[in-house]
């Protein structure tokens, strides 16, 4: 039988390098749209929950007031003496039930906001949590298995926590899937990063492949937020859900066709262990810089709706719609500082976007309307695409200089790095919200970035150990020939 263009194709593509990159990227785009698109929606949604559960006690006080007020008017109505009297302590009465419990210009109880943060940011940093723990055990399931098999078993269980998301109306059983969804994420992320700085061993097609990659990350990460709100807000809640596990399908498909689930032949060379890789400084230094990016990220998708929803009095959309600016920039320069991290200097690349994210942070809380938030919200994504699009890179550079070229480690490393950004930044940052307040809570984030950016300089040149130096000195005619052209 004569064979179809479709299977053709499938069967001379299977495995290249271009199509890996797809697969890569529809996976990190999955994962982290899954990761923000809950943010615009918890707080909206528990609030509704909270006041639908504290609103007959609120009646029953309003009634009883309202009651007596009424009670006391006629009276004096008979008495035919003390109208006016009666009336203003009728308006005082009223006043008084209605701003005790509420924001005195935003039709939403301060007191549930409030409590909603350290809500909100539990639920945030439990994926972070569980990412962090089992992330270096991926990292040792891929040096032995491949990178392949641990990239779809992500998928399948990204796959389940999104339909647990879609058909729950409770807070614990989002927790669960939240819980579920950080072992996907470890899976793929570590496995996809992996794979890419294995079949891009050059270090100038590496930065610009992951760039790329990263694109989807970015993408994701903040796309999410106004994809969420939006189609909470005009469809339903489980309608977001529901068009990503629709996408986490296409991307399971496209691994079946397109990866290779052979038997995996580990190397010739050993894996550098997790204490080696720890010990070393640039690494240290490298993962730091993801660390603090990420937790100041993570400080702002955890407060910010809420201190919008307090003060700006923003309506459900607009929660998710003030991260767009950020999304598009963020994926504009992913790919855009791939490339030119690589001419100007990843060192100084990432060192500047930590400047840009330090100063802008400070600057949030000025904003009083959403107008106010795009210029800050469109420098978080610049900047945070230039922290991304040069750290990644130099984490696979440090790992081919330094130790050996076996990537599963290294990049374990780096997502842990993320993912005690993202755990620390909501817990902590919803829980210092409520007690000294959003602006000083900007000013600490802002702060930490400024004070840690001059580690970067480190990266600037790292050396190599002793051993790798005879290999590279080898190799330097071919690397040096293979720039010139490029």
């Amino acid at each position: 039988m004569m064979e179809c263009s479709p299977c053709r194709w499938i069967k001379e593509k299977r495995g290249s390098r271009e199509v890996v990159l797809v697969v890569v990227f529809v996976a990190l785009l999955v994962d982290n749209m899954l990761f923000t698109v809950v943010v615009p929606i918890i707080p909206s949604f528990l609030y509704r929950i909270e006041h639908k559960n504290g609103n007959t006690t609120v009646g029953l006080t309003a009634s009883s007031s309202a009651s007596k007020v009424s009670f006391a008017s006629i009276y004096s109505l008979y008495e035919n003496t003390t109208i006016l009297s009666d009336q203003s302590n009728y308006e005082g009465i009223n006043n008084k039930t209605q701003e005790a419990p509420r924001n005195s210009s935003c039709d939403k109880e301060t007191s549930i906001l409030q409590h909603e943060n350290i809500q909100v940011g539990l639920l945030i940093s439990i994926k972070a949590m569980v990412q962090l723990i089992v992330n270096p055990i991926v990292g040792l399931i891929t040096n032995r298995v491949g990178f392949d098999i641990p990239l779809f078993a992500g998928f399948i269980i990204l796959f389940v926590s999104t339909l647990i998301f879609a058909f729950t109306d409770s807070y614990w059983l989002m927790f669960l899937a939240r819980s579920v969804q950080g072992a996907g994420s470890s899976l793929s992320t570590v496995a996809g990063l992996g794979m890419l700085a294995k079949i891009y061993p050059e270090d100038y097609e590496r930065g610009k492949a992951m760039g790329i990659a990263l694109g989807g990350l970015a993408l994701g990460t903040i796309t999410g937020a106004p994809f969420g709100s939006i189609m909470y807000n005009f469809v339903g809640k489980a309608s977001p859900f529901l068009v990503l596990a629709a996408l986490a399908l296409i991307d399971g498909a496209l691994q079946l066709c397109m990866l290779r689930f052979d038997k995996f032949v580990p190397g010739s060379i050993p894996p550098t262990s997790y204490l080696s890789l720890l010990k070393d400084p640039y690494i240290v230094v490298a993962a730091g810089v993801f660390c603090i990016d990420y937790l100041s990220l993570g400080v702002v998708a955890s407060t910010l709706p809420i201190w919008m929803l307090e003060t700006l009095c923003s309506s459900d959309w607009e929660l998710g719609l003030v991260f767009l600016p950020a999304s598009v920039l963020f994926l504009l320069c992913t790919n855009l500082f791939g490339i030119l991290a690589y001419k100007m200097g990843r060192w100084l690349c990432a060192l500047v976007g930590m400047i840009i994210t330090g100063v802008v942070f400070i600057l949030v809380p000025l904003a009083s309307n959403l107008l106010g938030l795009i210029g800050p919200m469109a420098a978080i994504g610049i900047a945070l695409g230039m922290v991304d699009a040069s750290i990644m890179p130099i984490m696979g550079q440090l790992a081919d200089v330094r130790h050996t070229s076996v990537y599963g480690g290294v990049y374990a490393i780096s997502e842990a790095a993320v993912c005690v950004g993202y755990a620390l930044g909501p817990l902590c940052g919803g829980a210092i919200a409520e007690v000294i307040g959003f602006p000083w809570l900007m000013m600490i984030s802002g702060s930490l970035c400024i004070v840690y950016c001059p580690l970067c300089l480190l990266l600037k040149n790292p050396p190599a150990k002793e051993e790798k130096m005879a290999i590279l000195s080898q190799e330097c005619p071919m690397e040096t020939k293979t720039y010139t052209d490029q």
